[in-house]
């Protein structure tokens, strides 16, 4: 298996239940190993007091990249620590882009950076995500010698 196949294999079984990507109105766009793409129309539910997305959204959307990017080697991997800094505020009607790309792997432990862009390729917000690997895998593989 091409590690393409078990970074996309990986996510598969991960989208299949992730109920809360979906539920905002996600779509996983890109995954390969070490990396991932979500992206989410910003819709009139989304929106804050002002009239603009609410960051905990734009965090979501960050955080559902890492997860994609930090799970695809097909282990288990949860969140051990995330930050975000907000840079500009994503617009109603656009398509926020998150992209998430691995920085270290080392261990049990990961650190991955997530931009996600507006629609205009400005930079709405940095995302910096701490990852932990636990036991288990999301398919069925044999293990490497």
């Amino acid at each position: 298996m091409t590690p393409e196949e078990r970074a996309r294999r990986s996510a598969d079984a991960m989208w299949a239940d992730d109920a809360a990507s979906k539920w905002l109105g996600m779509t996983l766009d890109e995954v390969g190993p070490g990396r991932a793409v979500t992206s989410m129309v910003v819709a009139k539910h989304h929106l804050n007091g002002h009239g603009i997305c609410h960051g905990g959204f734009i965090f979501t959307l960050a955080d559902s990249a890492f997860a994609f990017a930090c799970n695809s080697y097909n282990q288990l991997v949860v969140a051990q620590h995330n930050s975000i800094s907000y840079l500009s505020p994503g617009q109603p009607g656009e398509t926020l882009v998150a992209t998430a790309v691995e920085v270290s792997r080392s261990g049990r432990s990961g650190i991955y950076d997530v931009t996600v862009t507006g629609a205009d390729g400005r930079q709405v917000a940095l995302f910096r995500g701490a990852s932990r690997q636990v036991k288990g895998q999301h398919f069925e593989e044999a293990e490497s010698a």
